[in-house]
């Protein structure tokens, strides 16, 4: 394989996990919105599983320009890193909408 073809592949499987680790995060979003919350914190648990393999590809091509390697920017991989950033703030961002909807639930049965 070549060094291109490397680069597409590990950029393209950054776009995956990042593009799985959105949709468990807005999945995550919607079961807190229906105070399913059990629920809503495991789309996060998994959303980070996601991150996780995102991470160990965006790791390896840090590791290869460290050792030397130059890496050409290609729109693939500036993508890749587009993916992985909007991705990390949507998870952010259900992080504190479940714990907001954790508390409208919690004053909403205070009012009962």
């Amino acid at each position: 394989m070549t060094v291109k073809e490397e680069l597409q592949k590990l950029s393209f499987t950054i776009i995956l996990h990042a593009g799985n680790a959105r949709s468990l995060s807005m999945e995550a979003i919607a079961k807190a919105k229906a105070y399913q919350f059990e629920q809503a914190h495991a789309k996060i648990e998994e959303a980070e599983e996601a991150f996780v393999e995102a991470h160990q590809m965006q790791t390896k091509l840090l590791q290869q320009e460290a050792e030397g390697a130059h890496t050409d920017l290609s729109v693939i991989l500036i993508h890749a890193q587009d993916h992985l950033m909007t991705a990390l703030t949507v998870k952010d961002l259900a992080i504190e909408m479940i714990a907001l909807y954790e508390k409208l639930e919690t004053i909403e049965e205070d009012q009962r």
